[in-house]
């Protein structure tokens, strides 16, 4: 009977201490292994995030999502990267301003008062 509440209790310990609840917030399939050394085409990515190193990242990379949904690594350092990210944040303010705000949109119309 011991052998087998050892090996049980081995196992269980196995599965907590593998368990992400307990481990690291940050999995590896969150991380970039490398980057791409060459410049990717702007009008193609719709959405970026940074991972840095000092998130548990080796490398550090802002990931660009595509319009068809791809994420691709690119190097934070380069010129061609910032100028994506500021198209981005620009064509996002942009967006911003051009909403309606959601008070305006839960308005009732103007009534006419003429009879």
């Amino acid at each position: 009977m011991a052998p087998h509440a050892a090996a049980l209790l081995a196992l269980s310990l196995l599965i907590l201490w593998t368990s992400p609840a307990l481990g690291d917030a940050n999995d590896a399939e969150d991380c970039c292994l490398s980057v791409a050394q060459r410049p990717i085409p702007g009008f193609l990515v719709r959405a970026y995030r940074y991972l840095l190193i000092n998130n548990g990242c080796r490398v550090s990379a802002v990931v660009f999502t595509t319009l068809r949904g791809h994420q691709l690594c690119a190097p934070p350092d380069q010129p061609w990267v910032g100028r994506i990210i500021r198209r981005l944040q620009k064509s996002s303010a942009k967006a911003s301003l051009t909403l309606p705000s959601p008070a305006s949109s839960l308005q009732a119309p103007a009534q006419d008062p003429s009879p």
